[in-house]
């Protein structure tokens, strides 16, 4: 295969046409950002770069409403497009997750890879790899071992994989800097503003944030909760608003919009993190990069993201007590917030997108001439 090349922002050499495999926003969630994120700016630095959506809309838009009927309307789109842009490319780079994404999605773009002779990067980023690594089908991890590189966003995720014999390189998240700015730490006087910005699933536990408003409120009566995101725990989020009577401190405001986030990053005190399974979220990136001073539970990869006492306050899983002490301290303590937001911003430069951009441009160097050696 002639693989089309592309002068590289760089000047290292030239590389081949890249095949992005993943989804896009609508909806946001964090590997939806990452994929447009990294898409738009690779092209921006004049990388040739085809995008496969693995969550392209249905046409006809009727066929979404249509259980099982849905999967065929677009697999079969899907493997056509992966087929093509799999001939056009020198390496296919394929964002992956656990569970039945990895089933219906990475293992045919795999597989289509393979037919075609075109070398794979697997960009894993499922907090709950070792469980689908452990429970899942043997094939998994053998179609793992067959990538010619394996990707993770963090050093616990590594870690993960090593545990089951498989090697991986950590080249973490990207946050845009051109996006956020940190605002002014704010007098809130009686009224701090705390944010959530996950989605009402119970692996984000956002019972045990609504919980730690409660306590908080014991100290700062006005303090108010808004929590951006959307999900099937949506009403049983809301009686337990009303069983704590929070109903006029706490905002469901829904998923919002990516232009929309900064605005409310610069509007808050202090972000809230809950959740039980983790890998390297988005979200505390995007609270560092706006001077946003951070509490999270330790889950997964979080400790590596967050240094303890230095860029964020971190407590254990579910313990809304530990989170609510926390949350004071940081709003009680403003050497203590100001020192956190010192931190974050020094933090966040290191996923900006100049520092991630040369370690995936070095990956897409050396699995390209792998391929045209094979």
């Amino acid at each position: 295969m002639m693989a089309i090349e592309a002068n590289d922002a760089l000047g290292g050499g030239s590389l081949p046409r890249i095949c992005v495999v993943g989804p896009l926003p609508p909806p946001s969630g964090g590997m939806a950002n990452q994929c447009e994120q990294l898409v738009r700016l690779l092209r921006a630095d004049g990388l040739a770069v085809e995008l496969v959506r693995t969550n392209a809309p249905y046409r006809p838009a009727w066929v979404g409403h249509l259980p099982f009927l849905r999967a065929g309307f677009r697999l079969l789109p899907y493997l056509r497009q992966l087929w093509q842009a799999a001939g056009r490319a020198g390496l296919m780079h394929i964002l992956a997750n656990s569970g039945w994404a990895w089933h219906l999605l990475v293992a045919p773009a795999m597989l289509v890879a393979r037919l075609r002779h075109t070398p794979v990067i697997i960009n894993y980023r499922g907090g709950n790899a070792d469980s689908f690594f452990s429970t899942g089908p043997r094939y998994v991890l053998n179609m793992l071992a067959r990538a010619s590189l394996r990707v993770t966003p963090s050093a616990f995720l590594q870690r993960v994989f090593a545990q089951h014999a498989l090697s991986a390189e950590v080249i973490p998240n990207i946050i845009d800097l051109s996006r956020f700015a940190p605002a002014a730490p704010r007098s809130f006087g009686q009224s701090p503003h705390l944010v959530v910005t996950r989605n009402l699933e119970p692996i984000y536990d956002i019972p045990t944030a609504l919980r730690a408003l409660a306590q908080i409120r014991s100290s700062f009566p006005g303090a108010r909760l808004t929590v951006a995101g959307s999900g099937p725990e949506l009403s049983r989020l809301q009686a337990l608003v009303a069983e704590l009577g929070l109903q006029d401190g706490v905002h469901f405001s829904g998923r919002i919009a990516n232009a929309d986030i900064p605005g409310l990053y610069a509007s808050a005190d202090c972000l809230l993190n809950p959740s039980t399974v983790d890998n390297m979220p988005i979200s505390i990136l995007e609270a560092f990069a706006s001077g946003v001073p951070v509490v999270s539970t330790r889950a997964g990869g979080i400790p590596d993201l967050v240094e303890q006492g230095v860029s964020g306050l971190l407590v254990p899983i579910g313990e809304h007590e530990a989170m609510a002490r926390a949350a004071l301290r940081v709003l009680q303590d403003r050497a203590l917030a100001s020192a956190l937001r010192q931190a974050g911003l020094v933090q966040a430069r290191r996923y900006a997108w100049p520092q991630v951009k040369r370690q995936w441009l070095d990956a897409y160097r050396r699995v390209a001439a792998v391929g045209r050696n094979s």
